[in-house]
C-alpha cells in the first residue's frame, strides 16, 4: 500500500473514532446507556423496591393491606352516595369507582413519587457508582406492588355486584403496560426538574389534585351533557386515556382508537423529549441534589 493510501486509511479511521465518540456523547445516547444499565441492575432494583414497602409497613400487622382496607372502605361510602347522586345503577357505577381509585392511585403516587426519585436517593447517587434511572425504575417497582394489594378490591366488587369478569379484561394487561412506559418517562422527567426546581412537587401535587376531579373517576363520562364542549372535557384530558385503557377491559368493554392512539402517541413523543432532556442534564443531577 502506498503512502498516500495508508493515509487515505488513517483519515477514514480517524474520522470514523470521533463519529463514533460525537455519537457516545449525544444526549440521547448517553440516556439510553443509563438505561440499559438500569435494567441490567432489576435485581438490586427489586430488592430496593421490597424493602421500601417493608420499611413503609414496619411492625404493622396488616402492612400495605391497611391502605388496601382504607380504600376499599372510601370505594363503597363513595360508590353509595355519588351513585345515588348521579342516579347510576351500583351494578354498573360501583366497579366503574372502584377500577378507577385503584388506577388512579397507582399513577399519582408513580407521578408524585417521582418528582423526588432521585432527591430522596441523593445519599446513595453521591457514594455508589448506580445507574440513575434505577431509582425510577425503583419508584415505578415499589408502587406496582402497593397497587398488587390494592386491585385484590376489585373482583370483591365484582362479587359483590353481582358482575362477572370476560376475557376481554386480558386486553387490560398491555393497557396497564402501556400506561407504565409512560408514567416511566414522565417519573424521569420530573425527577430531573424537581431535583433543580423543589418547588414543583408540591406544583404537580396541586395539579393532580384538579385533575382527579376532571377525570371520570367519581363520575361517569355519559353523566355529561351531549354537548361538544362535555366530550372535549373527556377527549383532551390524557389520564383519561391512560385509565381508559386499563380500566375499560376491566369493565368487559374494549378502549377505543383514541385511547390507544392518545396513549401509543403520548408514548412516543415522552420518551423522545426524555431522552434527550435525561440525556443532557444526567451528570448534573448529582450537584443540584
Amino acid at each position: 500500500m502506498t503512502a498516500a493510501g495508508r493515509g487515505l486509511k488513517l483519515a477514514c479511521l480517524f474520522t470514523d473514532v470521533n463519529r463514533h465518540s460525537m455519537l457516545s456523547k449525544s444526549p440521547p445516547f448517553v440516556a439510553l446507556a443509563d438505561i440499559l444499565a438500569a435494567t441490567r441492575r432489576y435485581h438490586l432494583v427489586g430488592m430496593l423496591g421490597w424493602q421500601d414497602v417493608r420499611q413503609r409497613y414496619r411492625r404493622s400487622a396488616l402492612g400495605p393491606f391497611w391502605l388496601t382496607i382504607s380504600m376499599g372502605v372510601m370505594i363503597g361510602t363513595i360508590g353509595v352516595v355519588f351513585g345515588a347522586i348521579f342516579k347510576t345503577p351500583l351494578r354498573d357505577f360501583l366497579p366503574f369507582l372502584a377500577a378507577g381509585i385503584v388506577l388512579w392511585g397507582f399513577f399519582s403516587s408513580v407521578i408524585t413519587e417521582g418528582c423526588s426519585s432521585f432527591i430522596a436517593a441523593d445519599a446513595i447517587i453521591k457514594q455508589l457508582p448506580i445507574p440513575l434511572f434505577a431509582h425510577v425504575m425503583r419508584t415505578i417497582w415499589r408502587n406496582a406492588l402497593i397497587l398488587g394489594h390494592n386491585i385484590v378490591i376489585f373482583p370483591l366488587v365484582l362479587l359483590a355486584v353481582a358482575r362477572p369478569l370476560d376475557w376481554t379484561a386480558l386486553l387490560a394487561i398491555p393497557g396497564l403496560v402501556l400506561a407504565t412506559i409512560n408514567l416511566a418517562w414522565l417519573a424521569l422527567l420530573l425527577g430531573v426538574f424537581c431535583a433543580r426546581y423543589r418547588d414543583l412537587p408540591q406544583i404537580v401535587s396541586s395539579a393532580l389534585q384538579v385533575l382527579f376531579y376532571l377525570t371520570p373517576i367519581m363520575w361517569m363520562p355519559s353523566s355529561l351533557p351531549p354537548t361538544a364542549k362535555a366530550k372535549i372535557l373527556v377527549d383532551l384530558n390524557p389520564m383519561y386515556h391512560l385509565l381508559a385503557v386499563v380500566r375499560e377491559p376491566l369493565l368487559d368493554q374494549v378502549p377505543t382508537q383514541l385511547d390507544w392512539a392518545v396513549t401509543g402517541g403520548m408514548a412516543v413523543v415522552g420518551w423522545a423529549v426524555a431522552l434527550f432532556i435525561y440525556g443532557r442534564y444526567k451528570r448534573r443531577i448529582a450537584y443540584w441534589l
